[in-house]
Parts: C-alpha cells; sequence; structure tokens
C-alpha cells in the first residue's frame, strides 16, 4: 500500500507493481466484445460455482494438465481473481486451532486469510543460497519443513513459479512436499497463478496427490489482464464442495460476461495449443527477452540479478551499490529505506521483499529488491536509462 502511494506521488517508472502495462491482445479485446453484445441474458446472474461455458473450457485445459478426467460441475470453482479462490480455499478448510504452512516469501493475503480463519499460521522460508545468481538458488531446508509439519496441520500453501523470487519448485522438493502431505494427511493448496509463465511440474499430478490438492489458477495472470478478476480452483469434489459453500454465502456469483469472455479467450487458446505464436506461447518468449533485457541493465549498473525461472518478478541485490543510511530514528528494514529512497530519489519504483515475510523471517530480505518485468518495451527502455543516469550519479 506504501509503495503504490508513492508510484502515485512521484510518479516514478514504476517497475515495482506487479501489474503488465503491455497492449491487450485483439483477440481478448473480441473475446469481450463478443461476450456483452452477443447474447443480452449474459448481462444477467449465472451459475453461482461457475459459468457453464468457463467451467467447460476449464475441463478442458486442464485434463491434459492434470491427467485425468475433471467434472466440471463438482471439481472447478470459478472466483474473482486467484485472490477469491486463496480466499475460498483457506475460509472452506480451515478451522479454529488448525495449523497452516505457509513457504516464504509469499503472497501477502496468505497470512491474514489464515489468521481470519482461526488457524494458525507456521511460516517456511526459503533461504538464498550464498551469492545466489538464479531463483534455483532458493532453497527449502528439508529438516526445517519436515520438522514444521505436526498431527495438528491442516494445509500447506505453496506457489510455484513462486512471486517474489521466481523460483520454480523443483521435482525433488514438490515429491517431498508430497511426502510430508501424505504422511500427515495435509492438504496443499497450490497457487499457480503463473502457470502460463513458466515450465514446472503440477503437484496435484505426483502419486497420492490428485485427492489432497487444490490448484489455484487465473485469468488476469494467464492474459495479463488483471483487472478481468476472474480466477480459478481445481480440486476434489470432497475438498471443492467446502470452497463452494463459501463462495456460495459470500461472492454467489461471479461476472457472467467476463467469464464468458475468459472461456471464449481459453476456447481459442485451447484450439491452438501447439501453435507456437498462440499467447500462452508467445508470452514466455516475450518475457524472457524482457528478463534478459532487464538482467543486462541492472549488472551495467552493479546490481546483482538474481535469474527467475518463471513468473515475471526478479529479485536483485543491491549491496554492491555500497548505499547505506544513517536515520537512525527510521526503523525500517534496509530494503524499505532503499526502495523509498529509489522511488523519491531517482525515479525508480520497486518493491522491498520483507513485505513479502513473516515477521520472524523479514530479515532473510537483506538487501535484496522485488522489480517487475512484464512492461511495455518503452518502460523497459526509460527503465534502462534511469539505471544509467543512476550509475553516473553514484560515480561523482
Amino acid at each position: 500500500v506504501e509503495f503504490s502511494g508513492l508510484a502515485r506521488q512521484y510518479n516514478p517508472v514504476n517497475l515495482g507493481q506487479g501489474f503488465p502495462d503491455l497492449p491487450v491482445p485483439d483477440f481478448l479485446k473480441d473475446a469481450l466484445t463478443a461476450a456483452a453484445t452477443s447474447n443480452d441474458i449474459l448481462h444477467q446472474y449465472t451459475r453461482g460455482p461457475g459459468h457453464p461455458r468457463l467451467i467447460n473450457a476449464l475441463t478442458r485445459l486442464y485434463e491434459p494438465l492434470h491427467g485425468h478426467k475433471i467434472n466440471p460441475e463438482t471439481e472447478v470453482l470459478v472466483t474473482v481473481g486467484g485472490y477469491g479462490s486463496l480466499y475460498c480455499s483457506i475460509m472452506g478448510l480451515v478451522n479454529p486451532g488448525d495449523e497452516v504452512i505457509i513457504i516464504e516469501p509469499f503472497f501477502d493475503c496468505y497470512l491474514p486469510f489464515v489468521k481470519i480463519a482461526g488457524g494458525k499460521p507456521i511460516c517456511i522460508p526459503l533461504r538464498a543460497g550464498q551469492n545466489a545468481t538464479t531463483s534455483a538458488d532458493f532453497y527449502l531446508d528439508e529438516q526445517e519443513l519436515r520438522n514444521a509439519f505436526s498431527n495438528k496441520t491442516k494445509c500447506i500453501i505453496m506457489n510455484t513459479p513462486h512471486n517474489p523470487t521466481g523460483k520454480v519448485l523443483s521435482v525433488k522438493e514438490q515429491e517431498f512436499i508430497a511426502e510430508l502431505c501424505i504422511q500427515h494427511d495435509t492438504i496443499c493448496i497450490s497457487d499457480e497463478v503463473y502457470e502460463c509463465v513458466g515450465i514446472f511440474v503440477i503437484i496435484a499430478t505426483l502419486p497420492g496427490m490428485k485427492d489432497r490438492t487444490v490448484t489455484i489458477g487465473s485469468a488476469g495472470k494467464a492474459f495479463s489482464v488483471t483487472g478481468w478478476k476472474t480466477g480459478w480452483s481445481i480440486g476434489p469434489s470432497h475438498l471443492l464442495q467446502h470452497l463452494q459453500a463459501v463462495h456460495t454465502n459470500s461472492i454467489y456469483t461471479c461476472q457472467t460476461i467476463m467469464q464468458e469472455a475468459v472461456a471464449i479467450a481459453l476456447e481459442k487458446e485451447i484450439e491452438n495449443r501447439n501453435n507456437e505464436n498462440s499467447y500462452f506461447n508467445t508470452l514466455p518468449r516475450t518475457l524472457k527477452n524482457k528478463r534478459d533485457q532487464m538482467a543486462n541493465f541492472l549488472r551495467k549498473s552493479n546490481i546483482t540479478p538474481i535469474i527467475p525461472e518463471g513468473g515475471y518478478f526478479m529479485m536483485a541485490d543491491v549491496s554492491q551499490l555500497g548505499i547505506e543510511f544513517d536515520d537512525d530514528d527510521d526503523k525500517s528494514l534496509y530494503d524499505y529505506k532503499f526502495s523509498r529512497w529509489l522511488i523519491k530519489e531517482k525515479g525508480i519504483a520497486c518493491i522491498p521483499p520483507s513485505a513479502f515475510y513473516s515477521e520472524a523471517h523479514k530479515a532473510l530480505s537483506g538487501k535484496l529488491i522485488r522489480f517487475c518485468f512484464i512492461k511495455t518495451d518503452e518502460t523497459m527502455c526509460k527503465a534502462e536509462e534511469m539505471f544509467e543516469v543512476l550509475t553516473k550519479s553514484l560515480q561523482k
């Protein structure tokens, strides 16, 4: 919230907030236009747990990915964004006193949702290896994770590809998580909203995990239209029924026109699944180029990029800049001080990663900063210019 306000106040080149500013493809605009104009009934309520056309499209999309049949009526729930799916998952599955393991750093709603549900969060950090250069250098301490599980553990919340590090959990890491889930009869809430911008193993496909995993996806992330606020949960009916109960008694139903538009767009992508020029196939290539561009201009500014394996965020180590702050009255961590300075003094917006950690582990953010690179060529080139100015100013 603070850094959104600073971005509005100082109007920096915005590499902080995680929303795309890329042009919206014509096929998405056409899908929305068709949804709004094709049939007046689409301006009325639709089926509460999900618009029929959309749940059928999601079933067609996920069945090949998950390797089994999906019942669209009982194993798919459409929500107000991935955020809504997280809310319904945690509220529907966590009871007061349940322990919930959260792999951190984490999306900022995980912790408050668990607390609202009456659960007890157990936060286990991804730790950065010494001299980390890629997101794969962030690792889970197996003993630390094993010790976190108990007979009170109801759920584990994981995110892959991961925000903010860009880490893609390896097969070995996910197999270890699956082993512990099975051993302790634990539900896995797998936040996979960045699935279209990273290659990864789907934990629901591992042995013993299909019936204990809720997979969360998002049209806003998949199509780079975050304002559409359409997400979904995929999982076994004995779990999804609890999510549907929360959804029905809080939101009831999502916008019909938006669901119809997402369905049309998904149908087009499913038909073009093997076409290298489809949106889902071109987006990763586009982002790889932008990722590499950002890494290059950060290196030129004596900032060490930590190359992400997935998603569209990049962590970077700014320690080599040698910037220190002597404002002793400000008790903020270094990354907060640096991020404020970068916005106010240098016109570049970023996000302090400690915002994604629990209180006990905030210091693990060290001198890392998070940048976002799903930006237009114009924004990226402007950012490169601003970093050149930054470098020159520090050489004086």
